[in-house]
């Protein structure tokens, strides 16, 4: 009786929690603020990045069936809110010079590192991961144009 009671209680929490909702609009931004805009980004370079990295790196958030189940709703909110403090492609115009460079750095070693994408990410969304020539195109294009009008060395 007392496992059963547990059960229905556990059963009764899953319920309820679906009531609380998170916020799954994507902010509003200027289409000129956009990094695809801004540093000229090549049409295949953009496929990789919409695939991999927009879903936690950007303002065009793709919502999957999941995310409107909580408490995994919750958790991929908080990731999502977490990747656009990091780094938000769609909002580009708004770092320094100086911190686009060291963020195309940090995007550099975190692929070069396979830390990017996620592995969770990756296990649930396996298109996103980076095959090897996709991972040497991100970084060739990230280490040759990363900023708006200049070409930085970095190395």
């Amino acid at each position: 009786m007392k496992k059963k009671n547990i059960l229905l209680t556990i059963l009764i929490l899953l319920i309820l929690i679906q009531f609380i909702r998170v916020d799954q609009t994507n902010p509003e931004s200027k289409v000129e603020s956009n990094y695809f805009i801004v540093a000229s980004v090549p049409t295949h370079v953009q496929s990789i990045m919409e695939e991999s990295c927009f879903d936690c790196h950007s303002n065009q958030t793709i919502y999957p069936w999941y995310s409107k189940v909580a408490p995994a709703s919750w958790f991929l909110n908080q990731h999502i809110k977490e990747g656009r403090k990091k780094i938000n492609f769609s909002e580009w115009d708004v770092y320094s010079t100086e911190d686009q460079v060291k963020i195309m750095e940090e995007c550099i070693e975190e692929i070069r590192e396979n830390k990017m994408p996620l592995k969770s990410y990756v296990l649930i969304h396996s298109k996103a991961k980076l095959s090897n020539e996709e991972k040497d195109a991100l970084i060739q294009w990230f280490m040759a144009k990363p900023l708006t009008g200049t070409v930085p060395v970095l190395n």
